[in-house]
């Protein structure tokens, strides 16, 4: 083994998920992840987004050898898989398209169930174990309520607890909060932070852009089964310029006060008529319209930006520095809208 590949064994090995050229083509010929490079730090939290049918699901499935790769490879904890699935997946948590349990049996039952299938967990400390899972999603008091009565959040913490029963390096969550309720995500989302403020990776796959943003250190930004982005949050953020938002009633002179301070990208917008007088009144000036004017700013300062505007003659009623959202972000990335209500 040279040098540099015992530098890239080392590498690979601090990384809690690590994939190389990562591909499958479904027999239909459909390529559904195309060469997917992960990199996973350990203890990061990972948001791994993208639209439906991005391949967000099937490399998941082939991380945790569920599904074969056409091509390329993957590690979990620096452990190749799937031929290291036995060595490595007792370290790994897991929740894969939906929680699946016995409706007629309780939340305690169906964790006994699961955790006796774990060859690797011990009978002795079982009811310990389940114990302190179900309290670290907060299901204590609901431990021996029939599975088919929870709540679809409560059945999304049942599903998180299972992957908790015993210690693990590396939780691996595909939709935590698809279909929960405002309650149910926060619920979710408070669980992801706590596990991770125990050390463990936290790879999370999800639609919901707001909650990604929240609670992730790193993302990865999938379109069409590739990953356009990958990398610290923060990072993302820097990959769009912030943009100026003028209000004014002479959106065409604002725009051209813009265009001479070199700001590209501008956006004229009339977004009414400005009422004026009494309020009661109702009385409408028709020649007052009110208007948006954005571009990115650049290197420009905003204050410079006021200077030049008030120079002009421009009547000026707002001025602001916006940055642009994730969202914003996700849709320079992949030309697509992204579903916020899942």
């Amino acid at each position: 083994m040279t040098q540099g590949e015992e530098r890239t064994e080392l590498a690979t090995a601090e990384l809690a998920v690590a994939s190389s050229a990562l591909t499958k083509r479904f027999r239909g010929g459909q390529l559904a992840v195309d060469h997917v490079d992960l990199v996973v730090p350990r203890g990061a939290v990972y948001g791994f987004l993208g639209p439906n049918g991005s391949g967000k699901t099937t490399t998941i499935r082939m991380l945790l050898g569920l599904a074969f790769p056409t091509s390329g490879t993957a590690q979990l904890l620096g452990v190749p898989m799937p031929e290291g699935s036995t060595r490595v997946l007792s370290r790994v948590g897991s929740l894969v398209e939906g929680p699946a349990f016995y409706p007629y049996l309780s939340g305690w039952d169906n964790l006994a169930r699961y955790d006796s299938a774990d060859r690797t967990a011990s009978v002795r400390t079982a009811k310990a174990r389940i114990g302190e899972a179900m309290e670290r999603v907060g299901l204590t008091g609901a431990a021996k309520k029939k599975f088919r009565n929870y709540s679809l959040g409560m059945k999304q913490r049942l599903a998180i607890a299972a992957a908790l029963l015993t210690p693990r390096d590396l939780i691996i969550l595909d939709e935590p909060t698809n279909g929960l309720d405002p309650q149910g995500t926060r619920e979710v989302r408070t669980l992801v932070r706590q596990i991770a403020a125990d050390g463990i990776t936290v790879f999370v796959s999800s639609h919901l852009l707001a909650e990604v943003e929240q609670v992730s250190t790193h993302v990865g930004v999938m379109r069409l089964g590739k990953l356009v982005f990958q990398g610290e949050l923060a990072a993302l953020r820097r990959t769009a310029a912030p943009r100026i938002a003028v209000r004014t009633g002479d959106t065409e002179a604002a725009a051209e006060v813009l265009a001479k301070l070199g700001l590209a990208d501008t956006v004229l917008v009339t977004t009414g008529l400005v009422t004026t007088g009494l309020v009661n009144t109702g009385q409408v000036n028709p020649g007052l319209t009110d208007g948006l004017v954005t571009a990115e700013l650049g290197e420009v300062a905003p204050e410079r930006v006021t200077a030049e505007l008030v120079h002009a003659g421009v009547g000026v009623r707002g001025l602001s520095v916006e940055a642009p959202s994730l969202e914003d972000l996700f849709v320079g990335l992949t030309g697509e809208g992204f579903d916020v209500e899942r």
